[in-house]
């Protein structure tokens, strides 16, 4: 007698056992992670170092190289990849296919920190970051405005969008491109050359007249003071007030000799928005998280957050990768239906009975079902693989009823 004779005599306990396995499919299917590809954990660690007015020669040769060969050391690299510019460098670390993350941070934290006496004392000292999974971010979201400018756009979002972003639950960053504000001083070297003055004094002049003290807090017998300096300038008027030069009684003050504008951080990349000028966030969902869910709640944020913007200003979403994972997972879904009732249709056709059609109806939805227990205890993922993998076990399951 066969195993599977026991169900064909005691069609309870068949029955028990397939809704057992429909429950549990069910169950599994809620539990199981939606993604648009398998999981694959390809690490890339980030190096960047920033020698303020250095040439990208400079930067190659003093610091780009030196890290290089330090981090060329660590275990697990795949291939290094490095970028030297003006003032900055970037070497772009790629690890190889499932190393574990957090080794690799550590490791290579290691060698470029026995690099750290070799670099010129005027480099700042060498950010690491580290991503792993897809490069492009689950969604963009565009800020954009013809009336408000980039940097203006890029502190609104930065003070009131972006935390408003990272905060939903299942987003792992909200990044924002864009350009910040900052205080730029443009210097004329036909002044300088003229009144004698050079780059240095103006960059010493600013250190000395521009920073942040602590100065502590006075304590008496019954009273405690503390106390705060001024000691810091942000209004352009004060920084062109700024004396940097004095001979004979005369004083150089920074506007005979710079431009201060109240400007951008950088001008080295700039976002548009269908020719307007714009500021982009990347939402990036944490690891584990439903691409769905998260898109889901971003997408329910947006009309909030598009209500409270300034006069002027607009956000859109230009891009979501979840509607990509969504039509392709409801394209498989229409496929394994289709493939269920052509199957059932050509059974009755062969057989001429609704007996034998019956059997495949229930049996195929029901393997399909229980599958998905098998594919949550291998640690799968519902994904385009999977589903597709699921097409063709069709054949198979209607072969065996």
């Amino acid at each position: 007698m066969n195993f599977t004779d026991i169900f064909i005599k005691r069609p309870v306990l068949a029955t028990v056992v397939s809704l057992l396995i429909l429950i549990v499919g069910l169950r599994s299917l809620d539990m199981l992670e939606v993604r648009q590809y398998p999981v694959i954990d390809s690490t890339v660690v980030k190096v960047t170092t920033n020698y303020p007015g250095a040439s990208s020669e400079l930067v190659k040769g003093f610091v780009t190289t030196p890290l290089q060969q330090a981090i060329a050391e660590a275990n697990g690299i795949d291939y290094i990849f490095s970028t030297s510019s003006q003032g900055s460098s970037t070497i772009e670390v790629h690890m190889e296919l499932n190393y574990d993350a957090n080794a690799a941070v550590a490791e290579i934290q290691a060698k470029v920190a026995s690099k750290r006496n070799v670099l010129p004392s005027d480099a700042q000292d060498p950010v690491i970051e580290s991503s792993t999974g897809d490069s492009t971010a689950l969604m963009y979201v565009a800020f954009y405005s013809e009336e408000v400018s980039r940097v203006q756009l890029a502190d609104y979002v930065l003070r009131v969008v972006q935390p408003q972003l990272q905060a939903l639950p299942g987003v792992a960053k909200a990044r924002m491109f864009g350009q910040q504000f900052a205080m730029r001083i443009w210097l004329d070297p036909r002044r300088m050359a003229a009144l004698g003055v050079t780059a240095e004094d103006v960059a010493n002049v600013l250190r000395v007249n521009n920073y942040l003290a602590g100065i502590g807090s006075t304590r008496g017998r019954y009273v405690a003071v503390d106390l705060t300096a001024t000691t810091d300038i942000n209004q352009v008027e004060d920084f062109q007030r700024l004396v940097v030069r004095s001979s004979n009684g005369t004083l150089v003050r920074l506007h005979d000799v710079a431009r201060t504008e109240l400007g951008a951080e950088n001008y080295d990349s700039t976002a548009w928005y269908n020719g307007i000028p714009a500021v982009f966030i990347a939402v990036e969902q944490a690891p584990g998280s439903n691409p769905l869910t998260v898109a889901g709640l971003v997408n329910d944020e947006i009309p909030k957050i598009r209500a409270q913007l300034p006069e002027g200003m607009n956000a859109m979403i230009p891009y979501d990768a979840s509607t990509f994972i969504q039509d392709s997972i409801d394209e498989v879904y229409r496929t394994i239906i289709e493939a269920v009732l052509i199957v059932l249709f050509v059974v009755y056709l062969t057989l001429g009975s609704f007996r034998a059609a019956a059997v495949p109806a229930v049996a195929v939805p029901l393997s399909l079902i229980g599958g998905a227990f098998v594919m949550l205890l291998l640690g799968y993922s519902l994904n385009l693989l999977t589903l597709l993998s699921m097409v063709l076990a069709i054949g198979l399951v209607v072969d065996d009823a």
